[in-house]
């Protein structure tokens, strides 16, 4: 029999308690305000511990910032490709898609807020973003107002989720589905008439 530890190891929550520790105090403090010794002290567990499971702050706090990519693109693309094979309306699309982002925000706040707000890569996640909206409401065309850019619809509606997950959905003020349809009505209402 190999050796080593079992999947429900106390290593393994051991592992599982240090990265939500981290993401925490990441998100609370910010990465360069957050220590090895904090995530160790938070999770109640020694530096060794940490090392075995992760080479340094940087590796782990980049394994995090990976992790909300990956998730929030597959979630995104799964999304869209979704979209373009159901007959349905441009705007019941978008607004699928932003009940899903929100409710990914929702359940997930310390890493939205490590993966979407603070990291360097941020900036370019949300531009890949943007620009796989504008391309869905290029394709779809007829469905927004022909003097306004689908690039410009695209940005103005990823900072519209930008804002409103820090003001409205991370303090609970608002569920995933009322600001999706918020959003939906704030951008789309002239266009509904025409597209349903």
């Amino acid at each position: 029999m190999p050796k080593g530890r079992r999947v429900n190891s106390s290593g393994e929550k051991s592992k599982k308690l240090l990265l939500e520790k981290a993401m925490e105090l990441f998100s609370t403090y910010g990465y360069h305000e957050t220590k090895i010794s904090d995530i160790v002290k938070s999770a109640n567990l020694t530096q060794p511990t940490f090392y075995l499971y992760f080479q340094s702050k940087e590796s782990l706090y980049k394994d995090l910032n990976e992790e909300f990519q990956t998730n929030f693109f597959q979630l995104v693309q799964e999304d869209l490709d979704e979209s373009t094979m159901v007959n349905d309306s441009l705007i019941s699309n978008i607004e699928h898609l932003l009940v899903n982002v929100f409710t990914y925000f929702a359940e997930n706040p310390y890493l939205t807020k490590i993966g979407f707000y603070d990291s360097e890569d941020s900036v370019e996640l949300k531009k890949k973003f943007s620009e796989q909206v504008s391309k869905s409401l290029h394709e779809q065309k007829q469905a927004i107002s022909s003097n306004v850019e689908s690039l410009i619809v695209a940005d103005s509606i990823v900072g519209a989720i930008e804002r409103l997950t820090l003001t409205a959905l991370l303090p609970k003020l608002r569920e995933p589905k009322q600001l999706a349809n918020d959003i939906v009505n704030i951008y789309f209402t002239n266009q509904q008439e025409l597209v349903r």
